[in-house]
Order: structure tokens, then sequence, then C-alpha cells
């Protein structure tokens, strides 16, 4: 009984084809949720840093050792950890899937990842110069 050969991506049935292309999608939707999570958690830092001193300006509080600026930069660091796992973990996945599907198409979730972390890191200078 003769052994089965490995195919390659050209010889894949339509089933199977079909199977890789949403294994695919389905990790760019993972990369999404990570790009959502990390946006919330700068959106959210940068909220907290600018209600919150608006606030303690108001009344003239005087913040603690770890007021609403810090909380803020942690919150942001948080959010921008949060995506860079999230790329990682998608190339890792993505490199393992091009192996049996070479012709996959580029993923343009890198592209929005990408772009929200630079507004993480803008967001990140702001609060540290205090703009």
């Amino acid at each position: 009984m003769p052994t089965k050969q490995p195919q390659d991506a050209a010889t894949l049935s339509l089933g199977n084809r079909l199977a890789l292309e949403r294994t695919r999608i389905a990790y760019e939707r993972t990369l999404m949720a990570w790009v959502r999570t990390g946006a919330s958690m700068i959106t959210f830092g940068f909220s907290v840093y600018k209600f919150f001193g608006f606030e303690l300006e108001k009344f003239a509080i005087n913040a603690s050792v770890f007021g609403p600026r810090e909380f803020g930069i942690a919150l942001i660091l948080i959010g921008l950890a949060t995506l860079i796992m999230g790329r990682l973990e998608h190339r890792r996945d993505l490199r393992r899937l091009n192996e049996v599907y070479p012709e996959m198409p580029v993923s343009g979730t890198r592209i929005v990842e990408a772009l929200v972390a630079v507004l993480g890191i803008l967001a990140l200078i702001a609060v540290i110069l205090r703009l």
C-alpha cells in the first residue's frame, strides 16, 4: 500500500482551501480582538488622565504618589503591550499557516494594528509631556 505524500497548495481540494481560508480569517478576527482590547486600554488610560487631571485642578487637590497621570500611563502601556502580544501571536500563527497555504493573502489587519499602536504611542507621549 503506497504512503500518502503531503499535498502542496496547488493540489489542495476546494474543501481544504476553504478550511485554510477560514483558519486565516479566524486568525484575523483574533488579532482584531487584541486590537480592540489594546485600543480600549489606551483610550481609557488617556481618558482617566484627562478627566481626573481636570477634576484635580478644578478642586485644587494634590495628587498622591500614584495619581491619574501615573494610572493613565500604566493603562496606556498595558494597551501597547496588548497590541505587541497580539501582533506576535498573529505573526506566529500566519507563519505556521503559510507553510501549508503559501498563496495566502496579505493581512490587512496588521495595518489597523499598526495605526492603533501609533495612536497609542502618541497618547503616551501626550500624557508624559502633560499635553
